[in-house]
């Protein structure tokens, strides 16, 4: 994208007098001061142009609040103005639905009002950013999770199924039942991964434990993400994860006594002894990186998915009476994964009807992680049709 850099205009007559100034040369009087008429003063030269700064744009499903997804996004559009100061432009519109017209109707709105690079930050904005895209060509697009990109959209996401397996590793050392919950919101491969993966890191540590999970098809709904907390709690539950967006699952584990991570943020104030740790996102890794090429003009679609690797997400936020055995082990499969000598999904990986859905010693690529529609052994249970 192209953006008004900063220049100085010269003066030519300027330049030209004092040239002459610097050879020695005199000027001849002009008719008006031989009669000692009033010299006008001279022209000046125009002030600087001074950049516009580059209008970006953050749309969000939620509200922003202080814990969870949105929370997490917006908090990285604050690292962006800190970053880069005057030389961007920065606001959000939160709460918007993922329905196709809503989500449209926003996007096409901010592109109209001079947005130059616009962040849509959940899965079911794809189709509207497709649309809007094509009538924008001049505009860049970011869709987060996704798998549609144009020439002016590009696809960003995390793989939130790291944390989420580090997060399983802790939980399968310290239940007492060895019996895990998971809240989920939406029953897509994304969802899907982060519950099995969670289900692998336990198991790596515990063989004994079951994974049950009860769905709220929403990602941010408080009073039912209380409620299915608390039925997987009344179920012989002692440890709880989400991949919901509000904090209801923390302050529900306070309450009645069981563990729980925090959830793309630090949640640990909604439950500081329920609280173990935090998937944590740093989306701020990303969307310096792409506002900053939109500044220099180098941003390009592409798809990106960053992990622990690239530091866009880590197990954080540790409870203080979390023992050194378990933050050992979350360390070194940490490091396992950065590194690639211990990955997550390699197999023998059965599904939970017994089927092989990768053999021994392959290691799942990409493709075969956006696809997982299946829960892994020992994850109780069918897959929502």
């Amino acid at each position: 994208m192209k953006f008004t850099r900063r220049h100085t205009l010269a003066a030519a007559l300027s330049v030209a007098a004092l040239s002459l100034f610097g050879c020695g040369q005199k000027e001849e009087a002009k008719p008006a001061e031989a009669a000692g008429a009033s010299t006008p003063a001279p022209a000046t030269a125009p002030a600087a142009k001074t950049a516009e700064p580059l209008k970006v744009a953050f749309v969000y499903v939620g509200p922003v609040g202080d814990a969870g997804w949105t929370y997490a996004h917006d908090a990285a559009r604050k690292a962006v103005e800190a970053k880069y100061g005057d030389k961007v432009k920065t606001s959000f519109v939160e709460n918007i639905p993922e329905s196709a017209a809503d989500a449209e109707r926003v996007m096409r709105d901010l592109a109209s009002n001079g947005n130059k690079l616009i962040f849509g930050t959940t899965f079911g904005y794809m189709e509207a950013m497709l649309k809007v895209a094509k009538d924008f060509p001049d505009v860049k697009f970011e869709h987060a999770t996704g798998y549609k990109t144009a020439a002016n959209l590009a696809q960003y996401d995390v793989r939130t199924y790291e944390g989420a397996y580090l997060a399983g590793v802790a939980a399968g050392k310290l239940t007492k039942s060895n019996k895990l919950g998971v809240v989920g919101s939406v029953p897509i491969p994304e969802v899907l991964r982060n519950i099995n993966s969670f289900t692998l890191g336990a198991r790596s540590v515990n063989p004994k434990i079951t994974t049950k999970v009860v769905w709220v098809n929403k990602w941010f709904d408080p009073g039912k993400e209380r409620e299915a907390a608390t039925t997987l709690i009344g179920q012989g539950v002692d440890v709880l994860m989400q991949n919901t967006d509000s904090a209801a699952v923390v302050q529900t584990a306070q309450e009645k006594g069981v563990y729980a991570f925090g959830w793309d943020s630090d949640m640990s104030k909604f439950g500081d002894k329920a609280h173990v740790a935090a998937s944590v996102i740093d989306w701020s890794v990303y969307y310096n990186k792409r506002v900053g090429e939109a500044l220099d003009g180098s941003w390009k679609s592409d798809t990106t998915w960053w992990g622990l690797k690239e530091g866009m997400i880590d197990l954080k936020a540790f409870n203080a009476s979390l023992s050194d055995d378990i933050k050992k082990a979350i360390a070194e499969k940490r490091q396992g994964v950065i590194d690639g000598t211990a990955p997550i999904w390699k197999g023998p990986i059965k599904d939970n009807t017994g089927k092989e859905v990768l053999p021994k010693d392959k290691v799942a690529d990409d493709k075969f992680l956006h696809d997982i529609i299946f829960y892994v052994e020992g994850v109780e249970g069918k897959v929502p049709g």
